[in-house]
């Protein structure tokens, strides 16, 4: 007796006619793409204290909760600049506050003034809270913290493409990593348009994004592959259309489930996460519409075959069988008789059996 039954999201032999719409899609896609591009060059991101340098101080209430709004009017009237504080922990009684990198002069140079900064917010805070821990990123840190960022996110994909390239043929890694930068980049449009914070934990969550979308990918590529092999004579975009459907189930399930996991992060987790479950969260949504709407209809404008796996295409040949004489029929090949090894010419058969000339033989 079966107890639990599986679920599908979709009923199965789900027919969506996603390619005939392929168009659509990859013009949404390239038109949310142009978007994030204006979004970045004339708005740029609001970059943490990882990348643009500064102070980070935790501190902690010795009695009681901590005022977040008065802390952070207190903070602000000492004009050190952009100066942000959080509250984190369950208890209400930890705080991080993040003091903008400060600017040297003739006098001082951009060390000691950034020290001087921290002193100031601590004499503020006076002796109602403790101080847990401070950290000082210089801009040469900063700069090089924000150098390291990118190159991981681009090696990152080129590690992915390579893996597509040896696993599959070329379009598939092409279409994988174009819908892979497609999902990052609008991601990070994303923080743009909302002036989220972008810091070294949001470079985490699209790395992560990265191997999250990829593997999305992979599943319908495989399925597609299978179906290559399994469905010689099927149009390819019927059979693109099939294996997205195959797929459809498995992928929408999937997401969901993590995208509930990281919801609760988002809603209920501090302020010191919301970037990074935040970038999970969309990049989760939008990795899903890549993988269903973008990866595959991809695969057409690159130019995918069915010799791809060295296959030949057996469209129009009959298979090879072996009629009542014996003789065995070659794919695409009239049967032909024995040949008589004197003049290389059909031999023919008497009554008795034995072989004579052939027709027209002298």
């Amino acid at each position: 007796m079966k107890f639990f039954k599986g679920v599908d999201f979709f009923p199965h032999g789900t027919t969506w006619k996603i390619i005939s719409w392929r168009y659509l899609f990859v013009g949404m896609s390239w038109a949310l793409a142009v978007l994030s591009a204006i979004l970045l060059v004339t708005r740029g991101l609001n970059y943490g204290v990882d990348f643009k340098g500064g102070s980070l101080i935790e501190v902690q209430a010795k009695a009681g909760t901590l005022d977040v709004g008065d802390l952070r009017s207190k903070l602000n009237a000492l004009g050190l600049g952009e100066v942000q504080v959080q509250g984190v922990g369950v208890t209400g009684q930890e705080a991080l506050i993040r003091i903008a990198q400060q600017k040297g002069s003739k006098e001082v140079n951009e060390d000691k003034a950034q020290s001087l900064a921290n002193e100031k917010v601590k004499a503020s805070l006076g002796d109602a809270v403790s101080i847990r821990r401070t950290e000082v990123v210089g801009p040469t840190v900063s700069a090089e913290l924000k150098r390291t960022g990118v190159i991981a996110v681009i090696a990152a994909m080129a590690g992915i493409m390579l893996y597509l390239w040896f696993r599959f043929e070329w379009q598939f890694a092409i279409a994988g990593i174009v819908a892979l930068v497609h999902d990052v980049f609008i991601t990070t449009g994303m923080f743009s348009l909302l002036w989220y914070e972008f810091d070294l934990a949001t470079v985490a969550a699209l790395l992560t994004l990265a191997g999250y979308s990829i593997n999305d990918t992979v599943v319908v590529f495989d399925r597609i592959r299978e179906n290559l092999r399994k469905y010689k004579k099927m149009p390819l975009e019927q059979l693109l259309d099939l294996s997205i459907n195959e797929t459809l189930s498995r992928t929408v399930l999937t997401s969901s489930v993590t995208a509930l996991a990281v919801l609760a992060l988002y809603l209920f987790g501090t302020e010191a996460i919301h970037g990074f479950s935040f970038a999970m969260l969309f990049g989760i949504v939008i990795g899903t519409y890549s993988s269903i709407f973008v990866a595959a209809p991809l695969l057409l404008f690159f130019g995918v075959k069915r010799d791809w796996s060295g296959v030949k295409e057996a469209a129009g040949k009959p298979a090879a069988a072996t009629g009542q004489t014996g003789v065995k029929a070659v794919a695409g090949k009239p049967a032909v008789a024995p040949l008589d090894k004197a003049d290389k010419t059909p031999a023919a058969k008497d009554k008795s059996g034995k072989n004579t000339p052939a027709a027209g033989r002298a």
